[in-house]
């Protein structure tokens, strides 16, 4: 489930769209903090070689393809749609993302085996952890629900793994705080505001395929 043809524009580019909104505080943080200009940037990003040494690269290959790739098949598109005919759509939204969290604990045991901190602290950085990808996890199955693409919640994933945890603190010191926090506060408003309509079915195909396995109406799947 997740994968046709109908709506494929829209569920490449809005639901990305939307989650580089809601990170534009980083990313004017990361643009004002890069040496380089937009001009190099758009080179970069044009040049094969750059991208054959990032195929090359094991670490960029599982954070930007095989992990987004591999997590949104098993965690949204094959097991909400399980959930949603017995939970219900509200429901299923909240209760994947914990066995999304739960497997991520697997860098927790890494701390633990290799002695990378103390306890205390790996037993926050895991709650801190399992918070973080619980919410995401929430968020990705969302827009898998009401656009039921699978592209959209893959190609945010990755995004969000080339991102990262917005750097606050960072912000906080940051020579132009002012307005890097500006962007802060106006990347999450605008993605409040845009949230249902950058997701709306009917840019997708009504009714998603997750919305036809429910019993019942939900406002989720209502333009």
């Amino acid at each position: 489930m997740g994968f046709r043809f109908e709506g494929l524009i829209p569920a490449i580019l809005l639901p990305l769209l939307l989650t580089m909104v809601l990170f534009l505080g980083p990313l004017m943080q990361l643009a004002m903090d890069c040496p380089w200009t937009f001009m190099d940037g758009i080179r970069v990003a044009l040049d094969p070689w750059f991208w054959s040494l990032c195929v090359s690269d094991m670490r960029w290959l599982r954070n930007q393809v095989v992990a987004p790739l591999t997590e949104e098949l098993v965690f949204r598109a094959c097991m909400l749609p399980m959930l949603v005919p017995c939970a219900g759509l509200s429901t299923a939204i909240f209760t994947c993302p914990l066995f999304f969290g739960v497997a991520h604990f697997h860098h927790v045991i890494e701390l633990l085996r290799f002695r990378q901190g103390t306890l205390s602290g790996i037993f926050l950085s895991a709650v801190f952890q399992f918070s973080y990808t619980a919410v995401f996890g929430a968020y990705t199955a969302f827009i898998f629900i009401r656009t039921g693409h699978l592209v959209g919640p893959v190609l945010c994933h990755s995004f969000c793994n080339y991102m990262g945890f917005p750097a606050i603190s960072a912000a906080l010191d940051h020579p132009h705080r002012v307005s890097v926090l500006s962007c802060y506060l106006l990347g999450v408003l605008l993605f409040l505001l845009f949230l249902f309509p950058f997701t709306d079915p009917a840019y997708y195909g009504v009714p998603t395929p997750v919305c036809a396995l429910t019993t019942s109406p939900s406002p989720l799947c209502l333009s």
